[in-house]
């Protein structure tokens, strides 16, 4: 028996060290989306997940042809080697664009510190963010948001910048520059407009289906507007605003149009495939929908012009 009590320590002790490990390792979980008809799938530490409160209203159940995968985990700083194509930065954000070894990559940086790198395979069905900042959960979403509209792009789908609102079962989109009054013009609907809600403030998603139809889906991305409804509208009309003296309303046609809505869609017109697809759904959409563009005041007339032109 005294040989046997020493050994008993040793195995408590190991199963201790293994428990303890196990509590300490941090868990990875799996997530599926729903947004804008596409499943999408999400492998992120648990501890991050609970965060991504924005999401919730889109989550589904576990699909076998998710159109990407994202796996995120956190890393070091240390993210050097891209070969940096283009850049973009507004209000102190920055995504720089490029490859790593052969394979198209993203830097999120914020204020100057770098948040994390993307580096997707080439046809963007899955994608690796490494975490390495503080802003974690605003590089997770801007990633995903990268990821999705380029891994949708060959599938009828658009990721538009505009502020959109729903009126009797149609969806309104407005689109224009930073600081044009998108938000404006939307909360001019909703105060003066019955039966008028907000679908989405920056980042709704305009799908051209199989059979013709064109729906603008909420989505988990809304700016500064924490707007998250998994809602999907009938398109009613797409309306580009302008800053102006007076409020005048026209129809949009042709190249006019298809410029107007290229200017509010993301994605990476240097890359064939993903180009290929978001021409095929903007000259579609420039046919089909109804375009215009109105020139306005931030004032209820505007707001009523434009429900009673378009409507």
């Amino acid at each position: 028996m005294t040989m046997k009590y020493p050994i008993a320590i040793q195995c408590y002790g190991q199963i201790h060290a293994e428990v303890y490990g196990k509590l300490n390792k941090k868990m990875t979980v799996k997530r599926f989306y729903n947004i804008a008809g596409h499943t999408v799938t999400l492998d992120i530490e648990e501890t991050l997940a609970t965060t991504l409160t924005n999401y919730e209203p889109f989550e589904t159940e576990e699909s076998t042809k998710p159109v990407f995968t994202l796996t995120v985990r956190e890393g070091t700083d240390d993210l050097d080697g891209m070969k940096v194509e283009w850049r973009q930065e507004e209000e102190g954000q920055e995504i720089v664009c490029g490859t790593v070894e052969g394979k198209p990559a993203f830097s999120f940086v914020w204020q100057g510190e770098n948040g994390g790198r993307l580096v997707c395979d080439n046809d963007y069905r899955t994608a690796f963010l490494t975490l390495c900042g503080n802003h974690r959960k605003a590089t997770v979403d801007n990633a995903m948001m990268v990821v999705f509209a380029l891994a949708t792009s060959p599938h009828g789908t658009l990721l538009f910048h505009s502020s959109t609102v729903s009126h009797n079962g149609k969806a309104y989109m407005f689109l224009g520059k930073s600081g044009t009054g998108k938000s404006t013009h939307s909360r001019l609907w909703l105060q003066n407009i019955e039966g008028t809600s907000l679908v989405n403030d920056d980042n709704p998603v305009v799908r051209i289906h199989d059979d013709g139809m064109i729906r603008v889906y909420g989505s988990p991305w809304s700016g500064k507007t924490p707007c998250y409804r998994h809602v999907d509208y009938e398109l009613g009309a797409i309306v580009g605003l302008s800053q102006a003296p007076e409020n005048k309303i026209r129809r949009m046609k042709g190249i006019e149009a298809y410029a107007l809505l290229a200017a509010s869609v993301s994605g990476k017109r240097w890359d064939k495939s993903v180009a290929d697809g978001l021409h095929r759904s903007l000259n579609q959409l420039a046919t089909v929908a109804a375009v215009w563009h109105l020139d306005c005041l931030p004032d209820r007339d505007a707001a009523l012009l434009c429900m009673t032109t378009t409507a």
